[in-house]
């Protein structure tokens, strides 16, 4: 792990790091979320009668979407040609609740850490947007970069990530 902080300059003024000489590699990450809630609730998104629809097909596509804005929301993050966002949502009647994995690939100079935890993290405020008609006691958590790889820093699997 560096010591060293990249987003930030000998002054301590943020700044966006420059990738320009890095080289383009093939790159892939990703990343978990999860939305603990009543098994009511749970009931309402496995029966389909949750009253704004389709929770998950909606989550899915808000997932998909975000990690392609990622850069217009967050400061310092690079604008990336995103080859490929999967966004899986799992009913879990044991969390009770939804299991989320976003996995994003590209092929660039900087990796999609980023994408990967903005991909799972708008489709669980999304589960949560879509049921708190239902329930307002619903928690998100459990967001955190499962596996990346390629670049210079090789690659990362989360010691309990399967």
């Amino acid at each position: 792990m560096s010591d060293r902080l990249t987003h930030f300059d000998a002054e301590g003024r943020a700044l966006m790091v420059d990738v320009g000489d890095k080289p383009v590699t093939a790159r892939t990450a990703s990343a978990s979320a999860h939305v603990v809630m009543l098994p009511e609730t749970l009931a309402r998104v496995t029966e389909g009668t949750a009253k704004k629809g389709d929770v998950l097909g909606v989550a899915r596509l808000a997932g998909i979407m975000a990690a392609k804005k990622c850069a217009d929301l967050i400061p310092l993050c690079h604008p990336l040609p995103i080859t490929k966002v999967a966004v899986d949502l799992q009913p879990d009647p044991d969390l009770p609740g939804v299991r989320i994995t976003a996995e994003v690939r590209t092929t660039g100079q900087t990796g999609v850490e980023m994408e990967a935890l903005t991909a799972a993290s708008v489709a669980a405020l999304t589960v949560y947007d879509m049921l708190k008609a239902v329930e307002k006691s619903m928690e998100i958590g459990g967001i955190a970069v499962l596996h990346k790889e390629g670049g210079k820093s090789g690659t990362y699997r989360r010691e309990d990530a399967q």
